[in-house]
């Protein structure tokens, strides 16, 4: 028996929505910054991880993971950041959205805490600066940059990572799901065994993450 079309009751309207969520707090709205603060600096300089959110010019999203030692993010000034691009797969899907809009969104991780510092504005690709190096890792130099002024930064509620308990080690399941080695196998590297892809993936394999 086939199962008819899902019934969806839609939000089409801004007042709908508001309508349903009610107004914001006072304490939503006020936290909303142009700059950073010493305590946004000292949080940057904490952070090993962000999740950066781009959009092309159609629209089209995209979110990318990017992580370093603590403190990757440097701080130019008061308004303006700038984060090393690391070698990768060459989609380079967050730097072309860059060209086409330059709009950026970041979420800022220290591993242990539910908050987390949202950091909005315009991007910049650079090739080469002074600061670049300050970035170096391991005897590696970036190549490219993104340089980001300033718009928004404002703390998030810790209520997504709690209700996820994704810092509560007796939650974590990391079997849960296939392997790296057996999700390569099937979608990038079907030629190769999955034995061949467990070494791949091994121990050695953060030894290469800077090449």
């Amino acid at each position: 028996m086939t199962a008819g079309p899902i019934q969806l009751t839609e939000v089409t309207s801004h007042d709908q929505l508001q309508a349903i969520l009610g107004p914001p707090t006072r304490q939503a709205v006020i936290k909303e910054r142009t700059f950073l603060s010493e305590l946004d600096k000292q949080w940057l300089a904490a952070s090993p991880f962000c999740v950066m959110g781009t959009a092309g010019r159609d629209g089209t999203c995209d979110a990318s993971p990017k992580g370093d030692p603590a403190g990757f993010t440097l701080v130019l000034d008061d308004t303006t950041i700038a984060i090393p691009e690391r070698p990768g797969n060459r989609r380079a899907d967050s730097l072309h959205n860059v060209l086409d809009n330059p709009h950026i969104g970041l979420v800022y991780v220290i591993p242990g805490r539910a908050d987390t510092l949202r950091i909005n504005g315009r991007a910049r690709i650079v090739s080469d600066a002074p600061f670049f190096d300050q970035m170096v890792v391991k005897g590696h130099r970036p190549r490219l940059a993104l340089v980001v002024d300033i718009e928004q930064v404002y703390y998030h509620c810790p209520k997504a990572f709690l209700r996820s308990a994704l810092w509560a080690p007796e939650t974590w399941k990391p079997d849960a799901a296939p392997s790296q080695a057996v999700i390569a196998k099937n979608t990038t590297r079907q030629e190769q065994t999955i034995e061949e892809l467990e070494r791949y993936y091994g121990p050695t394999y953060a030894e290469r993450i800077y090449d």
